[in-house]
């Protein structure tokens, strides 16, 4: 069923909404919904759900409509969040939510909308993201981005009558829950794929690519049995350099050519692949250190970062003469003829390696941790002979090739059906399309992207 549009539009005053339907009213948010305000709780007890006390929702629960803190306070009745409450997030990006989850508490700089009906608090969680998304750009150029509840009860918002507002929500629920499905349908598929690439790996550079070489206890309980003629050696005694880098204050960009100096953010090692593009710009002034330049073949290490990507390895495979290390990357030159570095970083994505990096990782945030030299140094590494390094380092990227490739086509489609449901919220919250007709019974033409995302989602 392709949607037809309406008989007859209006101008709607509004730059953002452009025309609407003649028959609908365009008024300020305050005509329908009331607003209530946060409260400034100040003890949070972090307890698990289901202990004593309400949950408490932050402006950092709002994205995942979730919260995960808990409050034995008392609470004013106008700061309690209910069923179909419609909560915004008044800094940052103003993210928005539709709360299920019964009763909670709602904490400073978050907002609760409530209409007349559910279905008119259905309407508003689809349709206020757009209106936000506008303000959000226009601050984006600010460093402090703030809503006052003002301003949110004065956005001039599109009002169908009652009874459309509920056909717009029951068809919106039914679409969106089968892109839904099918978003979650990819992701699924995108985590397959990763963990089928992990294995492959963690086989090859812990096994080998012979099933039927003769094994050997390797002495190192995670470790188990390798090929008979590897060694197992500690990384200190296949590294002939292991050095940190600089971190002066930089501008927040990235450098635009090679005649501009950068210091590398430690981000330019997550999962596995070098970044060039993570870098901050050394301000004109302070002397660049040609020492710290980047080669093809340093091993990278990141040494503080969060819990899962504290020690990200990856290795350039040119030269960057104008990027430096930070002092939160170490820099690893291996020994020639003993290590290759492509292995060498394969083997340090394990989830062998990986456990053994996050046991050491120490600090006192979950957001930042950091590991020492010695953490690296001391880890046993299971070392064949050059020439099976390299190969072994070939055929792994052989076989994961494909499987990178279609998780790249996984996430472009995962992209394209989130594109795709933005714009039917939009096009439904603000009339483009008149879905008076539609039944859920009836199925909507659908682009080739919702048919190629179902034919991928039965990828075994």
């Amino acid at each position: 069923m392709t949607f037809p549009t309406y008989p007859e539009y209006k101008d709607s005053g509004v730059e953002w909404l452009g025309e609407v339907p003649a028959h609908w009213d365009v008024a300020p948010i305050s005509s329908q919904f009331k607003l209530r305000n946060g409260y400034p709780f100040k003890a949070e007890l972090f307890s698990p759900e289901g202990s004593p006390g309400d949950r408490l929702i932050r402006i950092r629960d709002i994205l995942k409509d979730e919260s995960r803190i808990f409050t034995q306070e008392l609470c004013p009745s106008w700061a309690k969040v209910e069923n179909g409450d419609v909560l915004i997030g008044m800094d940052g990006d103003f993210n928005v939510a539709y709360w299920g989850k019964g009763l909670a508490k709602l904490n400073q700089r978050v907002c609760a909308l409530r209409g007349k009906s559910l279905a008119w608090d259905k309407f508003m969680f689809y349709g206020i993201t757009q209106p936000l998304k506008i303000i959000n750009d226009l601050t984006f150029s600010t460093t402090v981005k703030h809503l006052s509840s003002d301003q949110i009860l004065k956005i001039r918002f599109p009002l169908p009558p009652a009874s459309e507002a509920s056909s717009i929500v029951a068809f919106l629920d039914h679409e969106t829950a089968r892109i839904d499905a099918l978003v979650e349908q990819q992701q699924r598929l995108i985590e397959l794929l990763k963990e089928k690439r992990q294995a492959v790996i963690s086989h090859a550079v812990t096994k080998g690519l012979d099933p039927d070489v003769p094994m050997k206890d390797s002495g190192v309980e995670w470790l188990g049995e390798i090929p008979a003629h590897w060694d197992v050696k500690r990384v200190k005694h296949v590294v002939g350099l292991m050095e940190q880098g600089w971190s002066p204050q930089c501008d927040n960009i990235p450098v635009e050519d090679i005649n501009e100096w950068g210091v590398l953010k430690v981000g330019c090692v997550n999962n596995g692949m070098f970044n060039e593009r993570e870098n901050k710009k050394l301000p004109q002034g302070l002397q660049p250190r040609p020492d710290l330049s980047i080669k093809s073949d340093d091993v990278l290490i990141s040494r503080a970062n969060t819990r899962d990507l504290v020690g990200s390895c990856a290795v350039p495979t040119v030269d960057h003469p104008n990027l430096m290390i930070s002092d939160k990357l170490f820099r690893l030159r291996l020994s020639e003829g003993v290590a290759d570095p492509r292995y060498f970083a394969l083997f340090m994505g394990t989830p062998e390696a990986r456990k053994i990096i996050e046991l050491e990782a120490t600090g006192a945030s979950s957001s930042m941790l950091n590991i020492g030299q010695s953490t690296i140094l001391e880890m046993p590494f299971p070392c064949p002979p050059m020439k099976e390094q390299v190969k072994i380092r070939d055929e792994v990227v052989r076989q994961t090739w494909s499987l990178l490739n279609l998780a790249g086509q996984a996430l472009e489609l995962q992209e394209r059906l989130e594109e795709r449901r933005s714009a039917l919220i939009s096009a439904a919250v603000t009339g483009k399309i008149d879905v008076r007709g539609w039944q859920a019974d009836q199925q909507s033409e659908q682009p080739e992207v919702l048919m190629a995302a179902e034919a991928r989602a039965t990828y075994g």
